[in-house]
């Protein structure tokens, strides 16, 4: 059931495909990270932000600092999943999200992302562009249904 304080997700589904699966038809555990980063990548679009623009114009990237996953239940072959994205916390150079991967209203994997600013240059922690920063306060609340397939 959603949680009425937290801002409504943005959402992005991905198809599980063979390559996705083992020989039982079961998801890989690593490919739930890849289906995570493809949502998040979706949500920057969707707001505005997209990594070739923070890169060219910022110098900047995000890129993941730490990452929590709780697996609750596997996905399997030909499975439509909901990946939904929230932005829990915004730092002055970490952005944290939320992210859980679901098959109907069945939740699957819950996960804890932290992002990281950082300088293209040098690699090290910069302060988030004020900018992407503005595009997170005002647009932590799209909720974009994108389907991949």
């Amino acid at each position: 059931m959603p949680d009425a304080s937290m801002p409504a997700p943005h959402i992005h589904q991905v198809r599980v495909y063979f390559e996705d699966t083992d020989a039982g038809g079961i998801v890989y555990y690593a490919n739930y990270l890849r289906f995570a980063e493809r949502a998040r990548s979706e949500m920057l679009r969707t707001a505005g932000i997209e990594s070739s623009s923070l890169l060219a114009d910022q110098g900047a990237a995000l890129a993941v600092k730490n990452c929590s996953a709780e697996y609750h239940r596997p996905a399997r072959l030909d499975d439509l999943l909901d990946i939904h994205t929230r932005v829990a916390e915004i730092g002055g150079a970490t952005i944290t999200l939320s992210q859980d991967v679901r098959r109907g209203d069945e939740l699957l994997v819950s996960m804890m992302v932290r992002l990281a600013c950082i300088g293209i240059e040098t690699g090290a922690p910069r302060r988030l562009p004020e900018g992407l920063r503005h595009k997170f306060d005002i647009n932590h609340t799209i909720n974009s249904n994108r389907r991949t397939e």
